[in-house]
């Protein structure tokens, strides 16, 4: 039998419900895979390994009295901005490095009532503060199809665990493309929610009004499975959504036919990468081929997203992290002269360069006499390029386009040039501004060997539509481009 660790968590799943397989069994191979790869990857900040067994052997004795779910049992990874109890949470950051929360975040809560064991917390952009996974205190994760790219940014470090079959699939949290261009990245599956529908609480806050948690897996029916869990409303969360919780589940194999679905020409841009561009034109085959209508459309503005994104994620950004000034909790700097000094000491050697330069471009934007002029300006056009998409999902039910213009990059190549790695996100940032769902799943592969991934955007809320496609696309592309570097001894 394939070991556990190689399943995908619905293979995993259903060799624990027939007997077949232990969850401590599956939690064992998980951690012996760990042990043997992760110093290649650094994917894992934290890895709790005896609690992780216990929670096995919990999850073990509920099944042998009669309980049963599609995540009992199943051993999970989760990005370190997640507050676990008891278990650290660092944000990849310094400042944090040794914070032990005294509560789970709402989306832990709910995958503990489903049975789910947390093996760790994965490894991250600082407060998900990049797009490659370099800025981390506990230094860069590496992609598993070549140790010399990097995974994408800033929940590098769950795509990466998952790719390398570290863990059977994770959380991560989607600001900018955070979910979805390390899943293209690293040739996974990861999907942002509709904003609201996941709750925050729990979440660092890096920009609230654009942070969300999603699921991050090794194909699209596991991402349906572990939304099901995560979803729904919390009294704690003022901006989540209080709705039933959809069966994302139910339309997954109900195909495409007959369904109209849109191209926007914004996404095929100058620049593009070649391959990443025909992989992309050949899904869009793919899915007329199982009968979709495919429809020209265009969402004019944006080419505004990417500098309305960093004046509203770094204005926000500035405002959250104030809290952290060496009072309450973190770091503090030693031996400061006085209150003033301890507050800029504990930031200043606290806080990574990237995190610094987007709080001062943030208190920047927020400033006396240019808030309106950036900050306000920025609010104004967030709201055209929400509207492009209420406007385009009039016609189509779905939008197909590139996860990111080009494949993983190399590490370092782009840390001296901010601007660079800022559009590594061009094609993701809008979903955010706009507070759609968007999914990213493997399309194909460069002649080099590296993922290239097709993001998948719906309309408010539309979930099921987005799973269908996204299912639909994985089924007739069949892909078969071998496994991770890393992977090759599983």
């Amino acid at each position: 039998m394939t070991q556990p660790c190689f399943m995908t968590m619905g293979e995993l799943s259903a060799k624990l419900e027939a007997g077949e397989v232990t969850s401590e069994e599956a939690v064992l191979s998980y951690i012996e895979r760990i042990n043997s790869v992760d110093e290649k990857i650094n994917a894992y900040v934290t890895v709790d390994r005896e609690g992780a067994i216990e929670q096995a052997r919990d999850a073990d004795r509920l099944r042998a009295s009669g309980s049963k779910g599609p995540l009992l049992g199943a051993p999970l990874a989760i990005k370190d901005l997640v507050t676990t109890r008891n278990l650290r949470t660092t944000c990849g950051s310094k400042i944090l490095e040794n914070f032990i929360p005294p509560h789970d975040a709402f989306v832990i809560e709910k995958l503990k009532q489903a049975g789910a064991v947390v093996l760790g917390k994965t490894n991250m952009d600082e407060f998900a503060m990049g797009s490659s996974t370099e800025t981390s205190y506990f230094g860069p994760t590496r992609n598993p199809w070549d140790t010399d790219k990097i995974p994408g940014g800033s929940s590098g470090g769950s795509a990466a665990a998952v790719a390398a079959d570290l863990c059977a699939a994770a959380l991560g949290s989607d600001t900018g493309g955070s979910i979805r261009q390390p899943s293209a990245l690293c040739g996974i599956v990861g999907l942002k929610p509709t904003y609201g529908l996941v709750s925050r609480f729990g979440l660092v806050a890096f920009a609230s009004s654009l942070d969300q948690i999603g699921p991050m897996t090794k194909d699209v029916t596991d991402s349906a499975i572990l939304l099901s869990a995560i979803a729904g409303h919390d009294p704690n969360d003022s901006t989540s959504a209080d709705r039933p919780v959809d069966d994302y589940t139910a339309a997954l194999d109900k195909g495409v036919s007959g369904m109209n679905i849109g191209v926007a020409e914004e996404y095929f841009t100058e620049g593009i990468d070649p391959e990443v561009d025909s992989s992309v034109r050949n899904a869009i085959s793919v899915l007329k081929e199982q009968g979709a209508n495919i429809k020209t459309v265009s969402l004019p503005h944006t080419k505004y997203a990417v500098p309305t994104y960093y004046v509203i994620a770094p204005a926000e950004a500035s405002s959250n992290l104030a809290r952290y000034d060496g009072v309450k909790y973190g770091y503090r700097s030693e031996s400061p002269k006085g209150l003033m000094e301890m507050y800029k000491k504990t930031r200043m050697e606290g806080f990574g360069p990237e995190v610094k330069r987007r709080i001062m471009l943030g208190a920047y934007a927020l400033s006396a006499g240019y808030y309106d002029a950036y900050y306000l300006k920025a609010q104004k056009v967030r709201t055209l390029i929400r509207n492009d998409f209420v406007d385009v999902f009039k016609e189509v039910s779905a939008i197909i386009s590139p996860t990111t213009p080009a494949p993983a990059f190399g590490i370092g190549e782009k840390s001296d040039d901010p601007l660079q790695m800022y559009l590594s996100d061009i094609f993701t940032i809008s979903c955010n501004l706009a507070g759609i769902p968007g999914l990213s799943l493997p399309c194909g592969f460069t002649s080099g060997g590296l993922p290239i991934g097709a993001q998948i955007q719906g309309d408010f809320f539309s979930e099921p539509t987005v799973l269908r496609v996204a299912r639909a696309l994985e089924k007739g592309l069949k892909l078969d481009g071998g496994k991770p570097a890393i992977n090759q001894d599983g």
